[in-house]
């Protein structure tokens, strides 16, 4: 089993052993075991509160130095579009007031599937769609850098 204890910046030009493919919240775990799609079991040993991004490295402790390329897997979303800018922004406010964990594109939220707020965003009007996509949520405004 590979040991990974260090994470370096994503860097697609660098040749990787395997890739790790991670849930957003798998990708919050810093201490966890997981088995790469190549099927190597790796132990994640990194330092408490290390959010993990698509396309981060990650290097083991051992003599192999191997290096391991983190990919957001695809998971059950729900993708929010808005006829106006204003209506998508009042979508966000609403899920910020909820800490809900959400990826803000350009003209677009999404979250992780939930009833009661797929309803509420229903009822502000905007458009709620059922979708499996790799979730990449914004990191919070207190988190450290990546």
């Amino acid at each position: 089993m590979l040991t990974l204890t260090q994470r370096l910046p994503a860097n697609p030009a660098v040749e990787v052993s395997y890739t790790l493919a991670l849930t957003a919240t798998e990708r919050d775990r810093s201490r966890h075991r997981f088995e790469t799609i190549e099927g190597q079991v790796v132990f994640l040993r990194l330092s408490r509160g290390t959010v993990l991004q698509d396309g981060d490295l990650l290097k083991s402790d051992d003599a192999t130095e191997a290096i391991v390329r983190v990919l957001a897997k695809p998971e059950p979303v729900i993708v929010v579009k808005a006829a106006t800018p204003i209506k998508l922004l009042q979508a966000a406010y609403h899920l910020g007031n909820r800490h809900v964990p959400v990826e803000i594109g350009s003209d677009y939220l999404c979250l992780s599937p939930d009833p009661v707020l797929e309803k509420m965003l229903a009822n502000l009007g905007v458009e709620v769609v059922e979708a499996v996509l790799p979730f990449q949520p914004q990191p919070g405004a207190y988190s450290h850098e990546h």
